[in-house]
């Protein structure tokens, strides 16, 4: 069975995959982490985020894997390092570019059918990675909420939070290649309101009334 979680960041997208992950008996893939480990392994080159053809040379010959909620990029892992300012700073423009998403997106179907299905979370999974997926969630929330979460989660100023988090889903959603949007038969759950208990119970009933 395969299950999508889209939406924007500071939705607890990742949080709420995992453990409905856990809660399903379904492995777990976070797809922002290949985009990550994508940009750390541009920034190491010396490579020009925005030159998409010096970045897509970049990609091919780079091997990644994803086991254990841990990422890996040439066999060394680099689960801590995708998460540094440097790299959440350039992800948006490496993740823009077409020739990236079409790499990445072939990793990532092959790694969800070496596992047989998953609760795949991301921004374009369930409108371009697996638009028939057997259940597509889209996790939404007002933006200072996100923000607030965030700023919780990372000891960032709320603001410097709220700028950056427009910033991103500005980019996401505009980008040409694969934008952020909520997917043809996919359920919005808006998690201002609710707790994460709440968030991953609903969504273990959506799965339930689907099997």
């Amino acid at each position: 069975m395969i299950v999508t979680l889209d939406g924007p960041g500071g939705t607890g997208k990742s949080t709420v995959s995992r453990q409905l992950a856990e809660r399903a008996g379904l492995p777990h893939l976070d797809t922002g982490a290949f985009y990550r480990a994508t940009t750390l392994a541009v920034l190491e080159a010396g490579v020009d985020p925005s030159d998409e053809k010096s970045v897509v040379a970049v990609v091919t010959d780079l091997t990644m894997s994803q086991e254990d909620g841990r990422m890996y990029l040439d066999g060394r892992d680099v689960s801590a390092e995708i998460r540094t300012d440097p790299v959440t700073s350039s992800v948006s423009a490496v993740s823009a570019h077409p020739g990236v998403r079409e790499h990445l997106v072939e990793l990532q179907r092959e790694w969800v059918a070496e596992h047989g299905g998953g609760v795949v979370e991301g921004r374009d999974i369930g409108s371009v990675v697996f638009p028939d997926a057997a259940l597509k969630i889209f996790l939404d929330a007002s933006p200072e909420v996100r923000a607030r979460r965030r700023a919780l989660e990372t000891g960032e100023p709320f603001d410097e939070v709220l700028v950056d988090l427009n910033r991103r889903d500005r980019l996401d959603s505009s980008r040409t290649a694969s934008p952020l949007r909520i997917p043809d038969e996919a359920i919005v759950v808006d998690t201002s309101e609710l707790s994460l208990e709440e968030v991953v119970d609903q969504l273990v009933g959506l799965i339930a009334a689907k099997s």
